[in-house]
């Protein structure tokens, strides 16, 4: 059997994970430092492991409500309640998923139409194109500019917009970039969205991360809650990657739907993670605030150390990763990256794998500990030096 002949057009259209790529090729080598992933280098605070070994001891090994568990549930709305000042049902607005990745795709699926556009701040997560193309609708990318700290505006917004678009997906903290977007230059989306008559999906996985500002809730924003989708999750903040565990609220009209596809697809998240989400959110503020001074701290550490090599870069506000720009080596970010693994065995992400803006740009993550990430300084710095152009 031809196999090429029987899988979908669009599934083929749709490239693999440059960043896996990477990670898998570092995997196979030794001595490598890899600065790839965005995974924090921590455990799950030992409240959540508590949690989870907890559960499996009372036998709690059945399926959830597909909604999730009602008291996550409630500990969530809670949270936006306290943190934002927006106000969702936990019963019929909030939604337990598989991680944010689960929660993309389902919002796609639910949203959108063969050929529907949505637009995606370029660069960002390479998995919203992805998830916009398996749902057969079309990604549309605008443009950011390293020059403005890669911040999405109004004006590249209204030069992509047209009648098949029915949604904005942003990330703020974003990955790749760190970038942060101030209250009022969301506001400002708000009011395009508004204008268009737009759906906003809103990924803030990285909230807890803002290092300089204050986060700012999408929903929270006048007029928001009724038109945009929240998705958020404990991978980042809680270091629960491996655990799975994340959410989408919204109002209750879409989140039945949304609820519908999730229902069909996942039926529902792992209860021994909900069980440990639970015990984040009650019990391990004091673990976020470590994770996020020690990140903090990373920071500065990176952006100094790429600044004294000497490559172009801007100081993320949030997020864990950096980008800057290596085009002084006179190489492009594919082969920059592969030629540092192979001589420096430093892994990093070609940055136009998150689109065409991140061309001549890495991603590093400094979620590593401070001797790897002095290490990767050293000889990304030993690199640069050697292929410097003149």
């Amino acid at each position: 059997m031809n196999w090429d002949e029987k899988v979908a057009s669009n599934i083929k259209a749709v490239p693999f994970s440059g960043i896996r790529k990477f990670f898998d090729l570092a995997s196979s080598m030794k001595d490598v430092i890899s600065l790839g992933v965005g995974e924090p280098d921590y455990s799950a605070p030992d409240k959540v492991i508590d949690a989870c070994m907890e559960s499996l001891k009372r036998k709690e090994t059945s399926y959830t409500s597909n909604w999730g568990l009602l008291p996550l549930r409630q500990e969530i709305a809670k949270l936006f309640h306290n943190r934002y000042h927006v106000d969702y049902d936990p019963v019929d607005e909030i939604m337990v998923t598989v991680g944010v990745s689960e929660a993309i795709g389902v919002v796609m699926t639910t949203l959108l139409n063969p050929e529907d556009e949505v637009l995606i701040p370029d660069p960002a997560y390479l998995a919203y194109p992805a998830c916009v193309s398996i749902a057969r609708g079309k990604p549309v990318l605008v443009p950011t500019r390293a020059e403005d700290e890669f911040k999405l505006t109004v004006e590249e917004l209204e030069k992509k917009v047209t009648p098949r678009t029915k949604a904005i997906l942003i990330g703020y903290p974003n990955n790749p970039t760190g970038t942060v977007m101030d209250r009022e230059s969301l506001e400002k989306i708000a009011d395009f969205a508004q204008k268009h008559d737009l759906v906003v999906i809103s990924d803030e996985i990285y909230c807890d991360l803002t290092y300089e500002g204050t986060h700012t809730c999408f929903a929270s924003l006048p007029g928001m809650k009724e038109r945009t989708l929240t998705m958020n999750g404990f991978s980042k903040s809680y270091a629960m990657t491996g655990l799975r565990v994340g959410y989408i609220c919204g109002p209750r009209e879409i989140m039945e739907q949304i609820y519908k596809v999730h229902q069909y697809e996942i039926l529902c998240a792992s209860v021994t993670s909900q069980y440990g989400a639970i015990a984040a959110l009650k019990y391990c503020d004091d673990d976020v605030k470590a994770m996020y001074d020690e990140y903090a701290a990373r920071r500065e550490m990176v952006y100094e150390g790429l600044k004294k090599i000497g490559l172009s870069v801007f100081k993320p506000k949030g997020a864990f990763y950096i980008f800057p720009d290596i085009s002084i080596t006179g190489m492009d970010d594919e082969e920059f990256a592969d030629r540092l693994l192979k001589e420096e065995k430093v892994g990093v992400v070609p940055g136009s794998c998150f689109g065409p803006q991140g061309k001549n740009h890495i991603r590093i993550s400094y979620a590593a500990s401070r001797e790897n990430l002095a290490e990767a300084l050293k000889r990304i710095g030993h690199f640069v030096d050697k292929y410097r152009k003149n």
